[in-house]
């Protein structure tokens, strides 16, 4: 099968060139290639499909159900691979419910659906993380809420097994009252707020811990400027820890919280604009290392409610690649090369694996196409970008 006029896009740019294709895999790139079978794809990109590390189920409820409707969205936005979060319901912290899980991803077979493990039980002590990793668990999961003594603990058992630790930076003594970013917004709604400073210094702390132990720190969701400075300034000293940042945080502010909407209720809570603009600075310069949708979706029973009783999440997964485009790219705030770094290349290393690009030997399973010409309306109610145009349209081969 040849595939021609596509326009191919990975990590190391964009070209035009035509795929000779046979047993699903990739055997020739060129343009003086010859088949019987032929897919014009007329100008639209080939990629890499994305990798989202940072994925959470309907109300957090761990069933087979949502496993199955996670998987139909992650494929209609363009998402090839996920990773589910551990915090979920049950959590993911013991042999049982990974058995659990793992026996409902066998039922998905046209995404690849991961598990990380949660590194904390509920009555804060350490799961058995050793017995969890050995068994198939591609990373452990920390919130900073973990003290000290535990910290170290799970540090050690990362250094051990070589694998990258998830940590979520937050304060429990700041956040628990908190339903929204700590400012002027908070202020005129008459909404407790969350200060930055629950995030920085857990950052800070932990950056410690990696330098210590010489392990491999991806910090979550990232919402704080401050907090990116100083994963930045560790990265240069040779410290091993990326920053993880969703694009709710790059192009929405606290702003978005007026008049109670629900929708921009999420958990880290969304910055101050002046600190959005920061951070679409820091995503210029190169300072942030993987995007995440932060895909959280919850059932209206649990989001059209009073602010202060509303589920934290939104959705996005299901229109994550135009999204992407529309908002990163088409907006030009980076490249498209740019950001199959920050939704494929940097995810896939997080995990031990290697995607991002397009060569003699992918997978053509590994592949979407995407038709910027096409537009659309986001019509879900759950949506940050409800009633907003998005560009792009994605399909198989």
């Amino acid at each position: 099968m040849l595939i021609k006029n596509a326009i191919v896009c990975d990590v190391e740019g964009e070209r035009e060139v035509n795929l000779l294709v046979e047993d699903g895999v990739i055997i020739a790139m060129g343009n003086d290639l010859e088949s019987d079978e032929v897919i014009d794809l007329k100008g639209s990109y080939l990629l890499p499909s994305l990798i989202d590390l940072n994925v959470r189920l309907k109300d957090a409820q761990l069933n087979s159900k949502n496993i199955k409707a996670i998987a139909k969205e992650a494929k209609k936005g363009g998402v090839g691979h996920i990773v589910l979060n551990a915090d979920s319901t049950p959590a993911i912290d013991d042999e049982v419910v990974l058995e659990f899980a793992q026996n409902s991803i066998k039922a998905i077979d046209d995404i690849t659906i991961d598990l990380m493990l949660n590194a904390l039980k509920s009555d804060m002590t350490l799961s058995n993380i050793a017995i969890l990793l050995k068994k198939g668990v591609i990373a452990p999961y920390m919130s900073t809420i973990a003290k000290n003594n535990l910290a170290i603990k799970i540090a050690e058992y990362v250094q051990m097994y070589g694998v990258t630790l998830f940590c979520k930076a937050e304060d429990n003594s700041l956040i628990s009252s908190g339903v929204m970013l700590d400012g002027d917004v908070s202020s005129r709604l008459g909404l407790a707020g969350i200060p930055e400073l629950s995030e920085v210094l857990h950052v800070s702390r932990m950056i410690e811990i990696a330098k210590y132990f010489d392990i491999k720190i991806l910090f979550k969701s990232i919402a704080s400027p401050r907090s990116v400075e100083l994963i930045a300034k560790a990265k240069e000293e040779g410290v091993r820890v990326e920053c993880e940042v969703s694009l709710h945080h790059l192009i929405v502010c606290d702003e978005a919280c007026e008049e109670f909407n629900t929708t921009a209720k999420l958990n880290p809570p969304l910055a101050s604009r002046q600190d959005m603009y920061a951070l679409q600075e820091a995503l210029k310069k190169g300072l942030i290392d993987t995007l995440t949708t932060l895909h959280q979706p919850n059932s209206p029973v649990n989001k059209e409610v009073a602010f202060f009783d509303a589920a934290y999440g939104c959705e996005a997964l299901a229109d994550a690649l135009p999204l992407y485009y529309t908002k990163l790219v088409k907006s030009g705030l980076i490249s498209f090369s740019e950001l199959i770094k920050l939704t494929v290349l940097n995810p896939a290393v997080n995990i031990a694996k290697e995607a991002g690009k397009i060569e003699v030997g992918t997978q053509l399973s590994e592949l979407v196409v995407f038709d910027p010409t096409k537009s659309y309306k986001i019509v879900n109610q759950q949506s940050l970008y409800r009633g907003e145009e998005l560009f792009g349209e994605v399909r198989g081969i």
